[in-house]
């Protein structure tokens, strides 16, 4: 481990992997260009370098942009990839109230912290804990989505019926396409091009960015920037007392967002969404979520970040990507003749964990980058909106078309835009919506295969079985329970003080 630290640090490896974060840095900034179209795009770059140089600029890109796609979540509230939709829940608030340069800085201090955190569980406990995520099934991953369902009723609003109706509505959008159990054609109206279902993007996009133009279309004439902004001195410093002064905060981010990515499948969305309702499960003060709350954006940032090096481990001990990018990593290696999995790990172990301490530096390259770049992005709020408004719609038109190539997702995105801009009106909450549409393929399809299971065992021993179905079942209630606790007790403090 040590020659692979100084392998890490020599000056060929130092300077492709701050190329992949600058690189990071704008494929996360634009809506719709992930991390995984970029660390694509990227590859065929890489054959010229060496295999150590060219897998730490891959890494640099990857994890660059899992913290640059916070940036359009904050600002704009557009989130131009799924894991980034927790952060907007808060980081957009903040911006509205004149704090778009704490927002920023607080994304991108967490996401340095959660890389290294990730960075570090990917050197130190790889074997130890892959053991633990191969014990994850069907039903486990079905307990999972459903435990992550429940931050509805932190995003509800004021009405947790509109909640679970909107969570219903991005679940029933998920369903369109053929059928994990029946294999045949749903809600896709004999369209040819809704058999392969809504692309995860274009309707993201479509939920968030679509709402939040028209929204600056009508409000032109009362306001002529997205919100105010004041450059403060010392914010940094503060943000960064403020981000360290929860210390189990972090700690609690960190540990869902490794643990999630180590689970094949699951990714950063659902450790971004599963820390953010934990944040607002352990909070004393459950109101100021959603309201421009430091510590939302966090969590969502910490662990999401956390699940991006972490989701290397399965790729790396057992040849299983825990990710996208991780596949697109995974694919790189093959073309140079090396096969991912405990074969690697073993002949070419310099490689592999040179590999995890680029991704730990990277994580300390991002946040100097970051704090260069964020007085430069934080003015994006002060483009009129005349000019942001078309800007917005523009990028949103071509990360929707540039995910497929099919100007069909680009009508989708619009449509889905429309209506959930009206739905908005009438006080229904994207978030519920965006979070069903993302659980969706997780849920169904581990229901249906655990199903296929409980016909030979029974659906006790498969559903109800076990430590882990069990826990999960219990924080599932848990977290429930103390959104109804919460909320009584609200309505009973607002009764009280009426009288």
């Amino acid at each position: 481990m040590i020659e692979a630290f100084f392998l890490a640090i020599s000056p060929s490896y130092l300077m492709y992997m701050t190329i992949g974060v600058l690189l990071g840095l704008v494929v996360g900034t634009l809506p719709g260009l992930t991390a995984t179209m970029g660390t694509a795009l990227l590859v065929p770059f890489t054959f010229a370098l060496p295999t150590g140089e060219g897998i730490a600029m891959l890494g640099g890109l990857y994890v660059c942009a899992m913290f640059s796609d916070a940036i359009p979540a904050c600002l704009v509230n557009t989130p131009g990839t799924p894991a980034a939709m927790a952060t907007g829940f808060d980081g957009h608030p903040m911006v509205k109230q004149g704090r778009g340069q704490e927002a920023i800085v607080a994304a991108c201090f967490s996401s340095a912290l959660g890389t290294m955190f990730g960075a570090a569980c990917y050197l130190l406990l790889a074997w130890p804990m892959i053991s633990i995520a191969l014990k994850f099934g069907p039903p486990e991953f079905f307990w999972l989505g459903i435990f992550a369902l429940t931050i509805i009723g932190s995003l509800a609003g004021d009405s947790i019926l509109k909640g679970l109706a909107g969570g219903a509505i991005g679940l029933l959008i998920s369903c369109v396409g053929i059928s994990h159990a029946t294999e045949l054609n749903r809600f896709t109206m004999n369209i040819p091009e809704l058999r392969g279902g809504v692309s995860l993007v274009a309707a993201l996009i479509g939920v968030f960015a679509v709402p939040q133009v028209l929204s600056m279309i009508l409000g032109m004439r009362k306001n002529e920037y997205v919100a105010e902004y004041r450059a403060e001195k010392g914010v940094v410093l503060k943000t960064i007392i403020k981000v360290l002064s929860r210390p189990f905060h972090f700690l609690r981010s960190a540990s869902i967002g490794s643990f999630i990515g180590i689970l094949p499948g699951a990714g950063s969305p659902i450790a971004a969404i599963v820390s953010y309702n934990e944040a607002v499960r352990w909070s004393k003060d459950k109101s100021e979520y959603g309201k421009g709350n430091i510590h939302g954006v966090t969590a969502s940032e910490i662990a999401n970040n956390a699940a991006a090096p972490a989701a290397m481990i399965p790729l790396v001990t057992l040849g299983v990507p825990g990710s996208s990018p991780a596949a697109v990593i995974a694919g790189a290696l093959m073309l140079r003749g090396l096969n991912p999995g405990p074969e690697l790990f073993q002949t070419d172990g310099v490689l592999v964990y040179s590999f995890g301490w680029s991704l730990f530096i990277a994580g300390i390259v991002v946040f100097f980058i970051g704090m260069l770049a964020t007085p430069l992005l934080v003015k994006i709020i002060k483009i009129p909106l005349r000019l942001l408004a078309p800007l917005i719609m523009f990028l949103a038109i071509i990360g929707a078309y540039a995910i497929r190539n099919n100007i069909f997702d680009v009508y989708l995105m619009l449509a889905i835009g429309i209506f959930v801009f009206l739905v908005r009106r009438i006080g229904f909450h994207p978030g519920p919506i965006g979070l069903g549409f993302i659980l969706g393929p997780i849920i169904e399809p581990s229901l249906v295969q655990a199903l296929y299971i409980s016909d030979a065992v029974g659906v006790g021993k498969v559903f109800f079985s076990g430590i882990i179905n069990i826990t999960l079942i219990s924080l599932s209630v848990i977290s429930i329970s103390a959104v109804a606790f919460s909320r009584f007790k609200a309505q009973k403090a607002a009764a009280s003080l009426k009288e």
